[in-house]
């Protein structure tokens, strides 16, 4: 006969050794911060990272550990320094020592590069000009001075140049790491729940944004492609974009966008947080981008600031008299939510590859959305219609999309 006792401690270490230590992660972030004025990204993602996070409402332990960190900024608010106290992680001086632990072997198991928010640069254009291609060159150059590489997740938009974003996504086809990047908004709740029927045939497409045109319009842009790339033959890429301003909107809304307007009906239905009146009343400075996709579906996103707030989506699909139409977002009758619950379905679906090597949703989409951005604005400063061959990127949207029910 066993004691008791020793049994009990016995199945306690085994259990212990059944557990798979968590995965180490290296944090690259632009800045971290959290000062009632800017929550910046690496605080909603990295703080999930080491507290905890809710997808679907349901409080989950991270299966990760943060194991070191490097800012590129350190205002005076930054937090990641009494963080690395309390949470026991390294700060570097080098993306190249985050990685090795300032050694010469890489040692972490996974890469969260947070590359938002900070004091850099606007162009002329008005896209930020985030480092975020010379920061992902650092965290490559350590994978290829140690002939190691691990996943790779990178918050938001590649970069504000097409150029570099293609550059961004060869790296990780020539050394063959998982990579998976975009936000929090295709992975939000979605009111009413609404996925498109895999393979459907999709007639015309809409996406109602607001905010900044280039950090939100690539939210808006994202949200639009996640849904339509369930389309019947799959992603086959953009033809050509333009950028409308002005008055130039509801021209085209009323002449050759008129398929538009019923599908802007629906989805200013589904909103909820839409002004009264017209929105040629309400809004100032109006935006549409157009897009003519390489299988021959045409696709507008309106940027409405001053009508409507939030991201809503319409469709009309082959075979359906009414529209499609879902809101991104808490329904409005929800009440109290969670903090930025959002982020709690992108925490979930980055740590997930983490922790088995496989991304949950295709980094094309990003790709794809990063240039189609970034070449609407080179529309928007010749004004003119550009045709895009750069555009002809083809990928297959998985059956199965996560996104948060609750």
């Amino acid at each position: 006969m066993i004691p008791r006792r020793h049994f009990l401690a016995s199945s306690a270490a085994l259990s212990l050794q059944a557990q798979p230590a968590p995965k180490k992660v290296a944090a690259i972030v632009t800045m971290y911060t959290n000062d009632g004025r800017l929550n910046t990204h690496a605080n909603v993602i990295i703080g999930r990272l080491l507290d905890g996070y809710s997808p679907n409402g349901v409080f989950t332990k991270p299966r990760t550990r943060i194991v070191s960190m490097f800012t590129d900024q350190t205002p005076p608010a930054d937090l990641s320094r009494g963080l690395a106290a309390k949470h026991g992680f390294q700060i570097c001086n080098t993306i190249r020592d985050a990685l090795t632990l300032n050694g010469s072997d890489l040692a972490v198991d996974a890469v969260c590069f947070v590359g938002e928010h900070g004091n850099y640069p606007t162009n002329d254009r008005g896209q930020k000009l985030y480092p975020r291609y010379e920061l992902m060159e650092r965290i490559v150059e350590a994978f290829r001075r140690t002939g190691k590489s691990v996943p790779v997740f990178h918050d938001k938009h590649f970069s504000y140049s097409w150029q570099k974003a293609k550059a961004m996504y060869g790296w990780s086809r020539e050394l063959r790491f998982p990579l998976m990047a975009g936000s929090s908004i295709p992975l939000t709740v979605r009111t009413p729940q609404l996925e498109i029927p895999y393979g459907a045939a999709v007639e015309h497409a809409l996406m109602i944004g607001y905010g900044d045109m280039d950090a939100y319009g690539f939210h808006t842009l994202e949200s639009l492609q996640c849904m339509i790339e369930r389309r019947k033959g799959g992603e086959t890429g953009i033809r050509a974009v333009e950028w409308l301003d002005g008055d130039a909107v509801w021209k085209w809304r009323d002449s050759a966008g008129q398929w538009s307007r019923p599908l802007l009906d629906a989805a200013f239905a589904r909103a909820p947080q839409i002004k009264a009146g017209r929105p040629e009343d309400n809004v100032k400075t109006p935006a549409a981008f157009l897009l003519e996709y390489r299988d021959g579906l045409k696709a507008v996103a309106y940027m409405l600031n001053g009508h409507a707030s939030g991201w809503t989506f319409a469709a009309k699909l082959q075979g359906k008299a009414d529209p499609v139409a879902t809101h991104f977002g808490q329904p409005r009758e929800s009440g109290a939510v969670r903090p930025l619950a959002h982020f709690d379905g992108l925490v979930h679906c980055m740590e997930e590859m983490f922790v088995t090597g496989q991304p949950l949703y295709p980094v094309e989409r990003t790709l794809l959305t990063t240039c189609a951005l970034s070449l609407l604005f080179e529309s928007r400063a010749w004004k003119k219609r550009l045709e895009t061959p750069e555009l002809a990127i083809a990928y297959r949207a998985p059956r199965e999309a996560y996104y948060q029910k609750t």
